[in-house]
C-alpha cells in the first residue's frame, strides 16, 4: 500500500488529503471537506494535469510581451516541452485575447491562446 498527502489546490481551504493506493488505484480518500478535494486527489494521484500560463515575445507592440495560457489542461509531465516551445514564439502585434499563438503547442493537442491585447505601436489597434 503506498500513501500519498497532497495539499487540495481547488478552492481556497487548502485541505491535507490523504491518498492511499494499491497497485497504482485509488483506494482511499481522507481529509478532503468537499467532493471537489477528491476529484483533485484521485486526478493528482493517477493523470496529474496543469494549466500552464506564461508570455510571448511581442514585435512592434504597445508591449514586449503577450500573456498566454493553454486552452486547456495538460498532462503535467509535458510542460517542459512547452515551455522549450513557446520560448521559440515571437508574436506581432496585434494580438488580441483568445487569438491561438500556437496550435497544438509541443504536440499536445491542445492550443496556447493570448489572454492579453497587445496593441501595435502608434495606430490603437
Amino acid at each position: 500500500m503506498e500513501t500519498r498527502e497532497l495539499t487540495c489546490i481547488r478552492c481556497p481551504m487548502g485541505c491535507q488529503i490523504r491518498v492511499e493506493l494499491e497497485g497504482g488505484e485509488v483506494k482511499s480518500i481522507t481529509g478532503n471537506t468537499c467532493p471537489r478535494g477528491a476529484d483533485y486527489a484521485a486526478q493528482e494521484v493517477t493523470n496529474p494535469t496543469r494549466t500552464l500560463t506564461s508570455s510571448v515575445r511581442v514585435r512592434g507592440g504597445d508591449q514586449a510581451a503577450a500573456s498566454v495560457k493553454t486552452r486547456t489542461e495538460i498532462p503535467k509531465e509535458r510542460m517542459m516541452d512547452i515551455i522549450r516551445a513557446i520560448k521559440e514564439i515571437e508574436l506581432t502585434a496585434p494580438v488580441h485575447i483568445g487569438d491561438i499563438v500556437c496550435p497544438d503547442v509541443a504536440g499536445t493537442g491542445v492550443d496556447m491562446i493570448a489572454t492579453s491585447n497587445v496593441l501595435t505601436v502608434g495606430d490603437g489597434s
